[in-house]
């Protein structure tokens, strides 16, 4: 059994028989009663994230995980299609469950994926990622690094980001994939 005292960022949890991953926690201890624990829980079957107090010293089942990599194939509007690099099995994930990630990833790109109780559950990709950037407005002469100001830039993976004014289409760039943010040129 896994304590609220031992609760990480990351860890999954079976709460009323449902499997959740912990987002963030917060330990609080009130001048008056007993402490507790707020948290932030993301549901792996769907991707809703919740709210949730309880109580300090709560027990819960801890959920075995494990990751695999897997070459991620295509995504046809419903699922997402996989396949095992090692046994060349191909698995299919609901692509509701794992939208947010994939946007970062091409296909036939290689990507680590999350099985929580032996089921597929989650995308795990890089904190960044190099792509390039496939539309944006051309740059003007005058803008500088230093010049400051930004523009929109799409993708070559569909996602749109701000890029620097001197960022041109064909470029490759690096951006954060847990706040979309523009790191810097490749």
């Amino acid at each position: 059994m896994i304590s609220t005292n031992q609760f990480k960022n990351g860890t999954h949890i079976e709460v009323d028989g449902t499997v959740f991953k912990i987002v963030e926690f917060q330990h609080v201890k009130p001048g008056k009663g007993g402490a507790f624990v707020r948290t932030k829980l993301k549901r792996a079957s769907d991707g809703a994230v919740i709210d949730r107090t309880f109580r300090a010293g709560e027990k819960f089942r801890p959920v075995r995980t494990e990751t695999r990599k897997m070459q991620f194939l295509y995504a046809d509007g419903s699922d997402a299609h996989f396949m095992d690099l090692s046994s060349y099995d191909q698995i299919t994930v609901p692509e509701d469950q794992v939208r947010e990630p994939l946007k970062w990833v091409l296909p036939s790109q290689e990507v680590e994926v999350l099985y929580v109780d032996e089921q597929p559950a989650d995308v795990q990709v890089p904190s960044a990622v190099e792509l390039a950037v496939a539309e944006t407005d051309p740059g003007v002469k005058g803008d500088t690094a230093s010049g400051g100001g930004d523009k929109p830039a799409r993708l070559e993976s569909g996602v749109t980001v701000r890029v620097p004014l001197f960022v041109n289409q064909g470029d490759r760039v690096r951006v954060d994939t847990r706040s979309g943010e523009y790191v810097s040129r490749a």
